[in-house]
């Protein structure tokens, strides 16, 4: 089969298509083919091998895992004679969990890893979009959005952030998105009450305050977010700079405004799959749509790495089939 590898760390072309041994599924896999996936800021992480202190997980001096991809869309393929829960010709959605290997023609997954059937509504590469392990994990889990609360969401014009627009009107709660002055009209059609420019204003000098700051982007702090939060108002980010691991335990402790950071695709795969099926409702009750940037063929893998370096909105979905 073919599959995007990558064997150093480095710029976007370290990564090439090229043909490895198809999986074969054990006595309770089941064996996916791929027909989308997306290539997200985790992966341009673990491609670079930047910040330095994330190759404590990705390998220290050459990638540990050599196919990149969590999040995929496909059909089952093969399933091993033990497995019960999915048959040959399912349509699928999934999440590999920590060792990659989406970015290929076929990946093997556990009968009881995050898989779940793809939703009836949406074509694999909007399926593959929807796919969320940080949005609903963070605003539901960690922040306890409820309805009636105020939600801003920094980088509301991306993957992530443009899930979590959604789910936090889903959730009852009044949402500001800030994004560039070219998405702001995509934020508001996502469902945010109030979309701010970023390049022209300040979100943080509004005089405006919020119960949840959730920074996306990773592009602000804590110590500056604070002042706009509301008292018991939570900071919650995605991106885990040392300063904001170190405030996570402390505001825990000390403080009622917390500031809180959580590695969501290390969770079990059972809370996955929970999340899975709930988007899926979600996606065919018309409550969530999917937002794609641009979508490649596998053989332009690198382009698709080009095109997350230089910043997106949405999601860049990588489908395998030749024509994209």
């Amino acid at each position: 089969m073919r599959a995007a590898v990558y064997r150093t760390y480095g710029p976007p072309d370290v990564v090439r298509v090229e043909e490895v041994p198809t999986p074969v599924p054990g006595d309770q896999d089941v064996v996916v083919q791929v027909h989308a996936a997306t290539v997200g800021v985790t992966d341009g992480t673990a491609r670079r091998g930047s910040p330095g202190y994330s190759r404590l997980f990705f390998g220290l001096r050459r990638p540990r895992w050599t196919v990149l991809g969590s999040d995929f869309a496909g059909v089952v393929s093969a399933v091993g004679a033990g497995v019960t829960r999915l048959r040959v010709g399912d349509e699928v959605v999934g999440v590999t969990g920590p060792d990659f290997g989406a970015h290929a023609e076929y990946v093997r997954v556990r009968q009881d890893g995050a898989i779940a059937p793809k939703p009836a509504n949406l074509d694999f590469a909007e399926a593959v979009a929807l796919i969320d392990g940080t949005a609903l994990a963070f605003l539901r889990d960690r922040a306890r959005l409820r309805p009636g609360q105020t939600l801003l969401v920094n980088g509301a014009s991306g993957s992530v952030g443009s899930t979590a627009v959604q789910l936090g009107r889903h959730l009852g709660a009044r949402v500001t998105g800030v994004c560039s002055t070219p998405h702001l009209d995509l934020v508001r059609e996502l469902g945010a009450d109030t979309v701010l420019d970023y390049t022209r204003e300040d979100f943080t000098r509004t005089g405006q305050s919020y119960d949840v700051v959730f920074d996306v982007a990773g592009t602000s702090t804590f110590g500056r977010c604070r002042r706009i939060l509301n008292p018991a108002g939570r900071y919650l980010s995605p991106v885990p700079s040392p300063s904001l691991l170190l405030l996570t335990p402390w505001t825990a402790a000390f403080g009622r405004r917390k500031a809180v950071v959580a590695f969501t695709g290390l969770r079990k795969a059972a809370e996955k799959t929970r999340d899975l099926l709930l988007v899926r409702e979600l996606a065919e009750a018309g409550a969530l749509r999917p937002v794609i940037a641009e979508r490649y063929p596998l053989a332009r893998i690198a382009q698709a790495h080009r095109h997350l370096d230089r910043g997106k909105y949405g999601n860049i979905v990588v489908t395998m089939d030749p024509a994209g």
